[in-house]
C-alpha cells in the first residue's frame, strides 16, 4: 500500500467512525429490535439488514482485516448518514422512519452534533 492510499484509508476509517456514532453493542441491539416482529424474531445474528450487519462487522475488524466489500460499505454508509443528514426528514420519510434508517447503519442523528 502507497502513501497516499493508507492515507486516504485513515480518512475513510475516520469518516466512517464520525458518521457511525452507535456503539456495536448499541447497533447489536438496535438490529436485533428493528428485526423483532409480532410473530418472532430472527436469530441475532441475522437481525437487521444485510447493510447493517455489515456495519456491526466492520465495527468490530481492525482497520488492517477490511475487505475491498467493507471498504466500498463504508464509502456507501459515509456518503449515505451525509446525504440523509442533509436532507433531513420529510413528507415521504417522516421523522421516526428517517430516524430509524439511519440507527440502521450505525447512526443516531439524535446524538449528532
Amino acid at each position: 500500500m502507497t502513501d497516499a492510499e493508507a492515507f486516504e484509508m485513515d480518512a475513510l476509517w475516520a469518516d466512517f467512525h464520525n458518521a457511525v456514532n452507535m456503539t456495536s453493542q448499541e447497533l447489536a441491539a438496535w438490529l436485533r429490535v428493528s428485526s423483532a416482529g409480532e410473530e418472532a424474531e430472527r436469530l441475532p445474528e441475522r437481525a437487521g439488514s444485510e447493510r447493517g450487519r455489515g456495519v456491526l462487522a466492520i465495527l468490530r475488524k481492525r482497520q488492517m482485516d477490511l475487505t475491498e466489500a467493507d471498504i466500498d460499505l463504508m464509502r456507501e454508509v459515509v456518503e449515505t448518514v451525509t446525504t440523509e443528514r442533509a436532507a433531513g426528514p420529510r413528507e415521504e420519510r417522516p421523522e421516526p422512519d428517517w430516524r430509524y434508517q439511519l440507527m440502521s447503519l450505525g447512526h443516531d442523528p439524535l446524538r449528532a452534533g
